[in-house]
């Protein structure tokens, strides 16, 4: 037998096990196909690639979520919280309101305590962002808690460092965890930096092989601030100069993002995810202090907060799930501002079945992209939902990165979840559902004053472009999981 002989009959053994594997593997039989004539018609390349993206690591547990070593402190402060959910689930039920379904499906699918009592601030760009995020970063007392997709080596990324060294060195706890892809460029130094003055800093999933390995494609995508366990700060914004749209910062294009500020109990549901990652990033077993879990209910606040997270290692889709339940309650208006738009089968047939039952169903999403490729294969999603009554339009005065929707003026979701694949399955996200006619009110607004940057997409000029562009959507639709 010659050596060509061999390498012909091993390669063929890989790929029939590969092959076995997803079709055992994949649920979607359309996505089944294509991987198979992938693996078979593009040979190593087209194996490599199902290994690198098409695992379906929802039947692995990527990591653990044990969370607390005292067990006994853990459970009364589980049955504390459930207790609270159940009485503020009641009103809404006793209330017949449409929300109490969405309630109870994040309770029962995805563990998700509501709390009320919270206050919310929306903070609009980094030029809002950042200053407030300063200051209580600046007043921390007991600890601080940060954990972020991208953080970059540049002006703000250095300025919140000196404070976290400063902190550190004044003795509170600093803990900081980074993604190993999105903040790659500050593993060498910045990282260092920190850790050398006392911060304690891990990143979320470790990259050794960043162009091979498959882990760099299951992202930690959150964006979380907790501070002393009473405030907290999360949405869409990283930490980089690119989302402060100030002259000094010499950005290419104007940023517009949408980031909140959290008091109250609700602050305690975010620290929770963040000492799941940090138990699973550090190989530490934190104990549960009345310094970490010690937010009450605010005087005169009334924000009602449900805080969803999801990623590869949940069982479902949690984050998914529950936008899609949020569309299909909707009875008078949807509001939809995403930066990725390539949801899905789903998603897609609950906005037409909305639309298409007399809800305004109105999306805005980038006329101007950070990624050319993600932005043509959304494109190709726009044709059946403008003629199903969806009224989509392109952002002109720059990039819009905000992820935010507004259901009927009773709920918004902002948070760091994309309306995309990689954030329904490959990421680890992080949104939060604010229950209040005051907060809802105020997003709408935004939403509309965006709207005054941008440009209705008219379906007749829409459809007439010329067949070449079409072809490269639809090839970049392809590709769009990977993104």
């Amino acid at each position: 037998m010659g050596y060509n002989t061999l390498i012909e009959i091993i390669y063929t053994i890989i790929l029939i096990l590969v092959c076995m594997r997803i079709i055992y593997d994949t649920r979607s039989p359309s996505k089944t196909l294509a991987y198979i004539l992938a693996a078979v018609l593009i040979p190593v390349f087209g194996i490599v690639f199902y290994l690198m993206f098409g695992i379906n690591h929802r039947k692995h547990i990527l990591y653990s979520k044990k969370l607390i070593a005292d067990e006994e402190k853990y459970k009364d402060f589980n049955m504390l919280i459930a207790s609270e959910s159940n009485k503020i689930l009641s009103e809404f039920v006793i209330n017949n309101n449409s929300i109490a379904s969405l309630i109870k499906l994040l309770l029962n699918e995805n563990s998700s305590p509501i709390t009320k009592g919270n206050s919310v601030k929306i903070l609009i760009n980094g030029e809002e962002k950042f200053p407030e995020v300063i200051e209580i970063l600046k007043a921390a007392k007991h600890h601080i808690h940060l954990e972020y997709y991208i953080y970059e080596n540049d002006i703000i990324g250095n300025l919140i460092k000196d404070i976290l060294i400063a902190k550190a060195k004044e003795g509170v706890k600093v803990r900081f965890i980074y993604d190993d892809f999105g903040s790659r460029n500050i593993r060498k130094k910045l990282v260092k930096e920190l850790r050398m003055a006392g911060v304690e800093a891990y990143p979320f999933n470790r990259v050794r092989f960043p162009k091979f390995a498959n882990r760099m494609n299951y992202r930690n995508h959150r964006k979380i601030i907790v501070v002393d366990g009473k405030i907290a700060f999360t949405g869409g914004i990283n930490i980089s100069d690119k989302y402060i749209n100030e002259k000094q910062f010499k950005n290419k294009h104007y940023w517009r993002d949408t980031h909140i500020r959290i008091d109250g109990p609700a602050v305690m549901m975010l620290q929770h995810i963040f000492l799941c990652d940090w138990n699973f990033s550090s190989n530490q077993q934190i104990k549960i202090e009345n310094e970490l879990f010690n937010a009450t209910p605010l005087e005169n606040k009334n924000v009602i907060i449900q805080i969803v997270s999801s990623g590869p290692d949940s069982p479902n889709s949690s984050i998914m799930l529950s936008l899609l339940k949020a569309i299909t309650i909707a009875r008078t208006e949807i509001l939809i501002t995403t930066p990725y738009f390539i949801p899905g089968g789903s998603i897609i047939d609950g906005l037409k079945l909305a639309s298409l039952s007399g809800v305004s169903v109105k999306m805005l999403v980038p006329g101007i992209s950070d990624s050319k490729i993600v932005n043509a294969a959304a494109h190709t999603y726009y044709d059946e939902l403008i003629q199903s009554g969806i009224e989509i339009y392109l952002y002109k005065k720059g990039f819009i990165h905000a992820k935010t929707m507004v259901i009927d003026n009773l709920l918004s979701v902002i948070g760091s979840a994309n309306m995309n694949h990689r954030s329904f399955n490959f990421d680890f996200e992080v949104n939060t559902n604010i229950y209040d006619a005051e907060i809802s009110e105020q997003l709408r607004n935004l939403f509309y004053q965006d709207l005054q940057y941008a440009d209705k997409i008219v379906y007749e000029e829409w459809k007439n472009k010329p067949v070449w562009i079409k072809m490269l959507e639809r090839i970049a639709r392809l590709f769009s999981p990977v993104f």
